[in-house]
């Protein structure tokens, strides 16, 4: 069967309006200092084009994104001096030259206007999110934390219908650790998005930082036989370090040990222990346990004395022999004789 060329360029226009309704631009927030653009569908090798405009200077800064899938975007914005108006932000999602999908947002920064909840501390590191939020008034809330990697949301999460109250000086504590294992020496960003559920007032704050490992010695034990110690993690880059054990006595160092720790993630604790060459003689020593990155670079110590006694001995208890069981046996011959001479004399008495 021959199909008609008008039939055919109806197919190719509608497999084409298919593609561009695939790549949608859905959802956009920004304020003066970021902005972040949700894009779904067959986004790869689509461009992400984001403006920042004010009703009162026009266009103010553009950002410009090379997108590899669909997903959440960040962009940072610099403005230099901030004024009281009205400005919008606007993404375009642009394939092949053409604007396949776009999406505004509008906000007035400056004046006075009334705070539903507010952020007593906000902070990203390589262990998560800290988030310290209160009311005076309840508010329910969502709230969205974000791990960014090269403008990018490689992890968002999102806590539903948080009620909040307190206050200043007793916060609600909402703070989030990451899920995924960071990369050491990595560049990342950490966002988090708060949208009150009946004004939709929101609010965002994000900050850089740089992964890397961290742990620290929680407990340790010592003796005259040996000693260990309790290493916990304290961040998602996958901590690989040392303990080293150094036993000093007057100042003179008499053995050093060094153990390699167990693969620790924040929250992870394992106790590595040693041993001395055999039992230490009496007397006072210090003992330095230090824990080292995989580098060699100091992230904490901890020092303890020694006090070896001289072992107690187990003393030999000898058992006297019991002395009333000789007497009872002489006594038990007396009362035989006595009981024989009577039978005698008995005897003779009738006799006579």
């Amino acid at each position: 069967m021959k199909l008609s060329l008008p039939f055919m360029l109806a197919i190719a226009l509608v497999v084409i309006a298919a593609s561009a309704q695939a790549q949608e631009v859905t959802e956009i927030y920004s304020d003066l200092s970021s902005c972040d653009v949700t894009v779904t569908g067959d986004a790869a090798g689509s461009i992400l084009q984001v403006d920042l405009s004010s009703s009162k200077d026009g266009l103010i800064e553009t950002k410009t994104l090379g997108l590899d899938g669909p997903g959440t975007w960040i962009v940072a914005w610099g403005v230099p001096e901030a004024s009281e108006g009205s400005y919008d932000a606007c993404a375009k999602l642009i394939r092949d030259g053409v604007t396949v999908s776009d999406m505004c947002t509008s906000f007035y920064y400056g004046g006075r206007i009334a705070i539903r909840f507010d952020v007593r501390d906000v902070h990203a590191d390589h262990r998560g999110m800290t988030l310290l939020i209160y009311s005076e008034d309840m508010a329910v809330v969502d709230i969205y934390y974000m791990l960014v990697k090269d403008g990018r949301a490689m992890y968002v999460s999102k806590r539903g219908s948080v009620p909040i109250a307190g206050s200043f000086r007793s916060p609600t504590d909402l703070s989030l650790e990451w899920k995924q294992i960071l990369e050491k020496g990595e560049e990342y960003t950490g966002r988090v998005k708060i949208v009150e559920k009946k004004d939709g007032q929101t609010r965002a704050f994000m900050n850089s930082f740089t992964a890397r490992e961290d742990a620290e010695i929680t407990d340790t034990y010592s003796d005259e036989t040996g000693a260990s110690a309790t290493v916990m993690g304290r961040s998602r880059v996958p901590f690989e370090g040392f303990l080293k054990f150094d036993l000093h006595r007057s100042d003179t160092l008499l053995t050093s040990v060094q153990e390699r720790t167990p693969i620790l993630l924040a929250g992870d604790d394992e106790t590595v222990e040693i041993s001395w060459n055999g039992t230490l003689e009496p007397g006072i020593y210090r003992l330095t346990v230090q824990l080292l990155g995989r580098e060699g670079d100091l992230l904490d110590v901890e020092e303890r004395i020694i006090e070896a006694t001289i072992p107690l001995r187990p003393q030999t208890i000898e058992i006297p022999e019991d002395e009333g069981s000789g007497t009872s046996e002489a006594a038990i011959a007396v009362a035989i004789l006595l009981i024989g001479a009577a039978a005698v004399l008995i005897v003779r008495r009738r006799r006579g």
